[in-house]
C-alpha cells in the first residue's frame, strides 16, 4: 500500500500503521460492508476527543476501499468520479469570490463547462460557494475558503464525472481555469 499517498498521513495523525487499520477493518467484516458501515466503523474507532475525526474517518474508509480494490483514486462510492483543483491566493474571502464569479461569466472555458446553467452563490463565514451543473450533467462546485492569514483559497470541484479518463480531463481543465483566474488574481487589479 506505499503508493497510496493516503497512508502516511494517515498514519501519522491516527497513530496508527496501516497493518493495524487493516486488522481493525478485517475484525469488524468491512470487506462485506458498504462505505457507510465501514465509515461508522472508523468513526466509532477514533472515538470523540479525536480532532477532524469526520475527515480522518473518511480519509480511512477510502484508502481501504482504494485497498480492497472496491474504487480507484478520485471515484467515489456511488462509482462516479470527483476532481479538485485547490490554490491559495493573495485576496480575502468575500473579494475572491467577487472576482471567481466576474472571471466565470467571461471565460469560456468556463461557460464551455456550464453552458448557460443557472448558477446558485451562498455563503458563510467559512466558506462562500459558487455552484452549479455542468452541460454534461456532473456537478461543479466552486469555494472560497479562508486561510488563516485573512487570504483565501480557490477550491473548484467536479463532481458525478463518469470515467477516469473523463476526471483527468476535468483536472486538467479546472488547472488551466484555476491558473487563468490565478494570473488576474492580484490585489488591486
Amino acid at each position: 500500500m506505499a503508493d497510496n499517498p493516503r497512508i502516511g498521513p494517515i498514519e501519522r495523525t491516527t497513530k496508527r500503521s496501516w497493518d493495524e487499520w487493516l486488522r481493525f477493518l478485517d475484525s469488524v467484516g468491512a470487506k462485506d460492508l458498504d462505505h457507510q458501515a465501514i465509515a461508522l466503523h472508523v468513526h466509532e474507532e477514533l472515538g470523540d476527543g479525536f480532532e477532524q475525526r469526520g475527515w480522518w474517518t473518511q480519509s480511512v474508509t477510502v484508502a481501504y476501499e482504494h485497498h480492497i480494490g472496491r474504487r480507484v483514486p478520485g471515484q467515489r462510492s456511488d462509482g462516479t468520479f470527483q476532481t479538485s483543483v485547490s490554490r491559495a491566493t493573495p485576496l480575502g474571502m468575500t473579494e475572491l469570490m467577487e472576482r471567481w464569479r466576474s472571471f466565470a461569466d467571461g471565460d469560456a472555458a468556463v461557460q464551455e463547462i456550464v453552458a448557460g446553467s443557472d448558477v446558485r452563490v451562498s455563503g458563510t463565514d467559512r466558506r462562500i460557494t459558487w455552484r452549479t451543473r455542468a452541460a454534461d450533467g456532473t456537478s461543479v462546485v466552486v469555494t472560497s475558503e479562508p486561510k488563516r492569514n485573512g487570504t483565501a483559497s480557490l477550491v473548484a470541484t467536479q463532481m458525478g464525472l463518469p470515467t477516469p479518463e473523463a476526471n483527468e480531463a476535468a483536472r486538467t481543465r479546472w488547472t488551466g481555469i484555476a491558473e487563468r483566474f490565478l494570473a488576474g488574481a492580484q490585489p488591486g487589479r
